[in-house]
């Protein structure tokens, strides 16, 4: 692979995440409600799930996933669900020192599966993965070298995205505490039935 090829790569990759996505919200969401650090974890599990569709788009399953149109709709359904329960608890959530503290000491597992569950909700991401990287690979030259090069540098892109959305997320986050803290659990619900929203208008596309 040159570096040409790979600066074109690269270039594609950031063009496609220059907006939001559900993983991107639902960072700000656990950003917001527990903290920068913590939200690392969700970070973490976003990535191993994208990880595990790159692997899963470079082994062929691509295919059978775009074929079993019932499996793909049940995973993609599960996944809205799942984060519109966790956005309307959130929401209404009662707001006392005693559940900040709670909603702050979220363990680290919870928050990884979160991360996991919303990446993984996506199916279409394999489908997505087999179609990119066929375009930036060279035939001539070995495959699985190449296929090292753009998940890692896909992978690195998303982490610096998924921290810049933390790391903002918990910086308004304490600018606003003072004036909006009794709101911040509401702010956190609606980062997460947003990001529910554009998993369900995601499946509604790929009808």
């Amino acid at each position: 692979m040159t570096l040409t090829l790979w600066t074109a790569y690269v270039g594609t990759v950031l063009l496609l995440m220059s907006a939001p996505g559900p993983s991107h919200l639902l960072m700000l969401s656990n950003s917001i409600a527990s903290g920068f650090r913590r939200s690392v974890a969700t970070a973490a599990g976003d990535l191993i799930a994208n990880f595990i569709q790159m692997t899963a788009a470079a082994a062929g399953l691509a295919g059978i996933i775009y074929s079993s149109r019932d499996l793909f709709l049940a995973i993609k359904w599960a996944g809205v669900a799942y984060l519109v329960y966790m956005g309307v608890t959130l929401f209404l959530k009662e707001i006392d020192a005693e559940a900040t503290s709670a909603e702050a000491g979220r363990s680290l597992k919870t928050l990884f599966w979160q991360g996991f569950i919303t990446s993984a909700a996506n199916p279409k991401a394999i489908i997505f993965f087999a179609a990119l990287f066929p375009q930036f690979l060279t035939p001539s030259e070995p495959m699985l070298p190449q296929f090292v090069v753009l998940s890692a540098s896909y992978l690195v892109i998303d982490g610096l995205f998924l921290m810049t959305y933390g790391r903002l997320a918990a910086w308004i986050s304490a600018k606003l505490h003072d004036h909006v803290g009794h709101n911040l659990n509401r702010i956190s619900g609606m980062l997460l039935v947003a990001a529910a929203l554009l998993l369900g208008l995601r499946s509604v596309e790929s009808r």
